[in-house]
């Protein structure tokens, strides 16, 4: 069984669910963007198949076309705009121990779902240590 869901920037659909991994592809409408955001739980890595866009990674904007690829290491805050006028597609693989919905810490929204960081038991206003990272951003191009 596949899962598809619809947001308020574009859809995603799960096509891979394993031990360890989750794959989707993710449609991100012209001009839109998902939240800014970060995972305690998992890495992600970003391909790029069809669109041109921005990411935002750590705070530092990385242009993508079809052919890029993005790693996205555990704990960095991140997010990618539809810069282009046509859909943006990339397929998202996700890595760790954790996938739930619970796992994404808003940072940023432009859609009303930002929330405060919470602790891991889930009291407000508590920063969640999600450890620090030393990445590079980009894979190839």
């Amino acid at each position: 069984m596949t899962e598809r869901a619809q947001r308020p920037w574009g859809t995603y659909t799960v096509v891979a669910d394993g031990n360890g991994f989750k794959v989707k592809t993710i449609e991100v409408h012209p001009g839109h963007r998902l939240s800014y955001q970060k995972h305690a739980r998992r890495s992600e890595h970003w391909f790029v198949v069809a669109g041109e866009g921005a990411v935002t990674l750590d705070g530092s904007m990385i242009n993508v076309r079809r052919g890029d690829a993005i790693d996205i290491p555990q704990g960095a805050a991140h997010r990618i705009h539809n810069t282009g006028l046509v859909p943006l597609t990339f397929v998202e693989v996700q890595h760790g121990d954790y996938f739930g919905e619970d796992d994404i810490i808003r940072l940023d929204d432009d859609y009303g779902r930002s929330q405060p960081a919470r602790s891991p038991e889930g009291r407000p206003d508590e920063p969640r240590h999600a450890g620090s990272t030393d990445h590079t951003g980009r894979v190839g191009s």
